[in-house]
């Protein structure tokens, strides 16, 4: 018994640095870039989109947002304020949905955490969630035209904890929470990669997320749902998925729900939106994942 249990002790801790050592580069890196954005970037990016305001750009005023959303470093809770703090100057709400939706889905470190997974992966995150917060605020502009979208009462600005005068501590005090806050999440998810590429045979997932079908893509955008706690944590799981046969369609459809499904940004947008706003917010996300993965998997198999 004793032999077997240290066997398999062996398999696992093999498979657990193999995938560390192909993923803590990107990982350490996302969190540099990160840090150097949050720190020297973030009042840049905030003052770009508030000055954003006053040009008559109208529904174009959508892409810059989406741009300056994938800019942000920000968390949904730090993201909220600052649209708040805009809606009150009078930003328009189809470009606050799309800075928000972008915000939530993509950041300069989970950009660099998807260079792990290949060049065609990372294409399609970066080009999906940009589409999902222009399609986002399209939807509000149109449906929504006249009428209030959001409502931020009690929500105020962040206070910035960015403040030590010499800016190397100030880097490496942030450089120190963003780690704080993803390393654990960063181990555990390549743990379950060394566990589910130990004990679940390739054959079965091909099975299920293999397909070019839609059964096979709606699933892979239904467990984003419950399985995504941190952008830095899916990675590991992604890239093996994807080694054990996941269509691309399959990944695009989890990189959607996933973020945008994650539990703290469910419980600040539920704040924001209102049950109702709330509840169609659901329903676009997994419709837009489900639509994107069969798209990505008709232009990828092409």
């Amino acid at each position: 018994m004793l032999e077997i249990l240290h066997r398999e002790w062996v398999y696992l801790w093999y498979y657990f640095t193999i995938q560390f050592q192909q993923i803590f580069q990107y990982w350490l890196l996302g969190m540099a870039i990160g840090s150097v954005v949050s720190v020297f970037g973030k009042e840049r990016i905030s003052l770009i989109f508030e000055r954003l305001s006053e040009k008559k750009l109208g529904l174009f005023g959508i892409v810059p947002a989406c741009i300056l959303g994938i800019a942000s470093p920000l968390c949904m809770y730090g993201t909220i304020p600052i649209a708040a703090s805009f809606s009150e100057k009078g930003m328009r709400d189809d470009w606050l949905a799309s800075f928000m939706m972008v915000s939530i889905l993509l950041n300069p470190q989970l950009i660099t955490y998807s260079a792990a997974l290949g060049i065609t992966a990372l294409i399609v995150r970066i080009v999906s969630c940009f589409l999902c917060g222009i399609v986002a605020g399209l939807l509000v502009h149109f449906c929504y035209q006249g009428k209030q979208f959001f409502c931020f009462s009690g929500f105020g600005e962040p206070t910035s904890r960015d403040t030590d005068s010499n800016l190397f501590i100030r880097l490496l005090k942030n450089f120190g929470r963003n780690v704080k806050v993803t390393g654990l999440y960063f181990l555990f998810g390549i743990a379950l990669s060394a566990l589910f590429r130990r004990y679940v045979p390739a054959d079965v997932f091909v099975n299920l997320f293999g397909k070019n079908e839609g059964f096979g893509i709606l699933m892979a955008a239904t467990i984003g749902v419950p399985l995504y706690a941190c952008g830095g944590g899916t990675i590991p799981l992604l890239q093996q998925w994807l080694y054990s046969g996941m269509s691309m369609g399959g990944a695009a459809a989890f990189m959607i729900t996933g973020p945008a499904t994650k539990i703290t940004n469910l419980g600040a947008l539920k704040i924001v939106l209102g049950i109702k706003h709330f509840l169609l917010y659901m329903v676009f996300v997994i419709a837009f994942a489900f639509g994107t993965g069969l798209i990505v998997n008709l232009l990828v198999s092409t």
